[in-house]
């Protein structure tokens, strides 16, 4: 067993596995670069567990016969290149907790959708009155969580950062909801890119399912060039076809295919050759992306045999996520949109996609690469105004000067919310989505979020 084990980054996962580590007896030491949060240093100390801030000692980390990473620090640092070279083994923190559990484990990933998905499908379970577990990039560290508790079922939002670092771990039922660009600065290509969210399934066997969007090109092309070992469920927004209905090398699925799909409007869940069908006018959640969030979910509910009826009225009654395309509130007729967690392109493109009245775009932060001529298209027809807010505007500028005729520079999450209500009238909406990081003006996502419904209310 490793018995040292360092834990780099003191966050809520590193802090979560070096408990862990404390509770199963091994010689336990964290190090952050960075500044620690008051509460992380409070609970290190209260469980007298050894850390520092501010530094990595090397010489101490080098010795150690474990490393448990931050999903944070990339792969490139030199003190990972280091530990690589001298083949210490460096795992994530989800790796580490399931190595100390027995539960079943639902993984979920994807480029967009992954926190609405992984909490709907907890939703499910725990209506169902089952023993589970919410963790992964959402809610409390998995490592924190399984040191004290005994679970049936872990329900697990997996970023491609944290499955990077998992190298044994088992997914019993994994999900893929969607494969677009994005942390291309940290991949490279789309082809590392896409190769990271396909590990969820790497170590799965035939005993295991893989739940996956077929309407995703990327997806599709990786599955008509590599084999699966578990067994393939499939959703589309269209009836699916045969072809696409498994991955290479296998038997065709038998009609109707396994999973879910919608015709006339009916969403048909076929599990085991029963079928149940809802219509999507039932579903809580609207809009062409949630519709597949609820699809992923809803099939995950009955692979475990919960009954009909608790994923119909689950799927019926969940409330959404904070910051995903949340109403903040009307203000003299101007509808306030809160979708703070679109730090991308294509999760962009959903929001604008789904507004039905004029809008005004908040937009921008620390852009990942991308592409904007990707919305240009709902751009024209949707958007009146867009308002800038980040340190570095050139490039939306630059991609939207010719489209739309008022584009704004803000500094604050108050000052674009005044600008866009000063540039606003009855009927329109004002959304934030962002479709960047928010690290040059804000903590976090959540943080620019709470920000931007602080200044909305403040009208």
């Amino acid at each position: 067993m490793s018995n040292r084990v360092v834990i780099l980054g003191g966050g809520e996962s590193g802090t979560g596995a070096a408990y862990l580590a404390m509770r199963k007896g091994m010689a336990v030491f964290l190090s952050d670069k960075g500044k620690l949060k008051e509460k992380y240093v409070d609970q290190l100390r209260e469980w007298n567990i050894d850390f520092e801030e501010g530094k990595h000692s090397e010489e101490r980390i080098l010795a150690a016969d474990l490393i448990v990473k931050s999903p944070g620090i990339p792969e490139k640092a030199p003190l990972i290149q280091k530990l690589r070279a001298q083949g210490t083994p460096i795992i994530s923190e989800i790796e580490f907790a399931l190595r100390h559990t027995d539960a079943k484990v639902i993984g979920i990933t994807g480029t967009n959708g992954k926190t609405t998905t992984t909490m709907l499908t907890y939703h499910i379970l725990t209506k169902a009155g089952l023993n589970v577990c919410l963790a992964g990039n959402v809610g409390q560290s998995l490592a924190l969580q399984v040191a004290d508790n005994s679970y049936d079922y872990l329900v697990l939002e997996l970023s491609s950062f944290q499955l990077d670092d998992m190298h044994e771990s088992r997914i019993n039922y994994a999900v893929l909801l969607n494969i677009t660009p994005d942390h291309l600065d940290r991949y490279g290509t789309m082809e590392a890119y896409i190769a990271s969210k396909f590990r969820i399934a790497r170590n799965q066997t035939a005993e295991d399912t893989f739940i996956y969007c077929a309407d995703d090109d990327n997806i599709a092309s990786w599955l008509s060039t590599h084999s699966l070992q578990a067994k393939p469920y499939a959703f589309s927004l269209s009836a699916i076809s045969v072809e696409n209905g498994g991955a290479k090398g296998e038997s065709p699925p038998q009609t109707p295919p396994e999973g879910a799909h919608i015709e006339n409007n009916l969403i048909h869940f076929t599990i085991n050759n029963t079928t149940q069908t809802m219509s999507i006018h039932e579903l809580a959640l609207q809009g062409k992306h949630n519709t597949y969030n609820s699809m992923a979910a809803g099939i995950v509910g009955r692979l475990l045999d919960i009954r009909k009826e608790i994923v119909r009225e689950s799927l019926g009654d969940f409330t959404a996520v904070e910051h995903r395309l949340e109403n903040v509130c009307k203000v003299n007729g101007i509808e306030f949109v809160n979708d703070s967690k679109a730090t991308n392109i294509n999760s962009t493109w959903y929001a604008l996609e789904c507004q039905t009245t004029p809008v005004i775009w908040i937009v921008g932060g620390v852009d990942k690469g991308n592409d904007y001529t990707q919305v240009a298209e709902l751009v024209a027809q949707k958007v009146k105004a867009i308002i800038c807010l980040g340190v570095d505007n050139e490039k939306i500028h630059r991609a939207f000067e010719g489209i739309v005729g008022t584009i704004v520079d803000t500094g604050s999450a108050e000052e674009a919310v005044r600008t866009a209500y000063y540039l606003g009238v009855k009927g329109d909406t004002v959304l934030l989505s962002p479709a960047c990081a928010s690290f040059d003006l804000f903590e976090s996502y959540e943080d620019r979020g709470r920000q931007f419904k602080s200044a909305v209310r403040g009208l």
